[in-house]
C-alpha cells in the first residue's frame, strides 16, 4: 500500500464498532485544546488511560495502576466539539496484569455525523492491594 492509499484509508469513514466494549464518552471542550486549534494529545492520552482502566478494574475487582503504555497512535486530529467513544478490548490476562487495546472514536459535524478512528493504544495494568503492591487476578 502506498503512503498515499494509507493516508486515504486513514481518511475513509467509519462506524462506531459494535463488537467491542463502550468504557467511556466524552467531549472536548476549548481548554484541552493546544496552539494549533486542535485537541492536545495529552489531553487525549490521559482519557485513554482512564478508559483503558475500566475491564481491567472490573475484572480485577479493585485497583490498577497502569505500568506500560505498550502502543499509541495517533491517526487523525481532535477537535473542539468531536464526541471521542472509547471501546475497550482485553488482549491478555495473566497474573496479576490485564492489557487492553483502545480504540478512539469521533463523531463530527452533527448535522451530517461522520465517525472517523482518530485513535488506538495498547495498555498494561497491574492490579494492586492498599499498599500498592501487585495482587493476583481473581479467577
Amino acid at each position: 500500500m502506498t503512503h498515499a492509499e494509507m493516508h486515504a484509508a486513514s481518511q475513509a469513514p467509519a462506524s462506531l464498532p459494535s463488537d467491542k466494549e463502550l468504557v467511556m464518552r466524552v467531549m472536548p471542550m476549548p481548554a484541552d485544546s493546544n496552539m494549533n486549534g486542535d485537541i492536545f494529545g495529552g489531553w487525549i492520552m490521559a482519557q485513554v488511560d482512564i478508559a483503558g482502566s475500566v475491564l481491567p478494574a472490573r475484572l480485577s475487582r479493585g485497583r490498577v495502576t497502569t505500568v506500560a503504555v505498550n502502543q499509541f497512535i495517533f491517526k487523525q486530529p481532535v477537535s473542539i466539539g468531536d464526541l471521542l467513544s472509547f471501546y475497550a478490548t482485553v488482549e491478555r490476562i495473566g497474573n496479576t496484569s490485564i492489557t487492553v487495546r483502545v480504540e478512539v472514536y469521533a463523531e463530527r459535524n452533527p448535522a451530517d455525523v461522520q465517525v472517523v478512528k482518530v485513535t488506538e493504544a495498547n495498555l498494561t495494568y497491574v492490579a494492586i492491594d492498599r499498599e500498592g503492591k501487585p495482587r493476583q487476578i481473581p479467577r
